[in-house]
């Protein structure tokens, strides 16, 4: 079993960004995932008390399919994000200035302008918090490709494994092997996960990750097929270290 590919989210909703490499520490999140959210319309999100918040309050997928046709990009280095539509760029920003984070703000609002419930707000997530729809501790997803397959011959029709903007894909499981691995470890070279649990989809699935079409239903096909709605798991990192496309991942316990 190998990694065929590492994809990071810096901001929910918009586009990933594919690695060659990364360093995972224990206890913490896959790097630079999911830092940033863009509120839509005003919530209770306190970034000096960070708590959970339902992904409705924030733009995504499930409910902005639109957003699957910008490409954005995300500079630690410099926190500069850049957002592209068809090719041209659309807008640049310091996310660590008011003046970079207004014009983000002010040029996706102008994009989903009748998708707005609200002013938009571009969140940070404080140190040791993400915005993610699952679990609230330190993680990384993983998706078994094999797994991406058997529902592609079950739907007669391709499947981006984009759909599932997981972290970590890897081919030569099984299809399904990844179900009974709940509680096991995983080895990637010095690496230990630990499997916490299933990915549960919803319709953010539904959109093809670079038109913006909703043209599948990955959830009705799912619960037909395999009478759940699984695709990926979710595994906390207890021991860190490096991890590249094309290193062997085993199965541990």
């Amino acid at each position: 079993m190998t990694i065929a590919a590492l994809h990071r989210y810096p901001v929910k909703g918009l586009s990933p960004e594919p690695l060659s490499r990364v360093t995972l520490q224990a206890g913490a999140f896959f790097p630079c995932d999911r830092l940033f959210a863009i509120e839509n319309g005003r919530s209770s999100f306190d970034e000096a008390a960070p708590a959970y918040q339902p992904k409705t309050r924030f733009l995504m997928l499930m409910k902005n399919a639109r957003l699957a046709q910008l490409a954005s990009r995300y500079d630690e280095a410099t926190h500069v994000l850049s957002i592209s539509y068809r090719g041209e760029e659309m807008v640049r920003g310091d996310l660590r200035s008011e003046a970079g984070r207004a014009e983000v703000e002010r040029s996706v609002a102008e994009f989903c302008a009748d998708e707005m419930r609200g002013p938009l707000r571009l969140l940070s997530a404080p140190e040791g918090f993400r915005f993610t729809d699952s679990i609230r501790a330190g993680f990384v997803s993983l998706l078994n490709l094999a797994s991406v397959l058997d529902l592609e011959r079950r739907l007669g029709r391709p499947v981006n494994p984009l759909r599932f903007r997981a972290n970590i894909a890897v081919e030569g499981w099984d299809a399904w092997l990844e179900e009974g691995l709940v509680g096991r470890r995983l080895a990637i070279g010095d690496v230990r996960l630990k499997v916490l649990k299933p990915i549960d989809r919803c319709p953010a699935t539904h959109v093809e990750p670079h038109t913006g079409e909703r043209d599948l239903d990955i959830m009705a096909t799912l619960q037909s097929a395999f009478g759940h709605l699984h695709c990926g798991i979710y595994a906390s990192v207890i021991a860190g270290g490096e991890i590249a496309v094309g290193d062997t991942l085993r199965i541990l316990d």
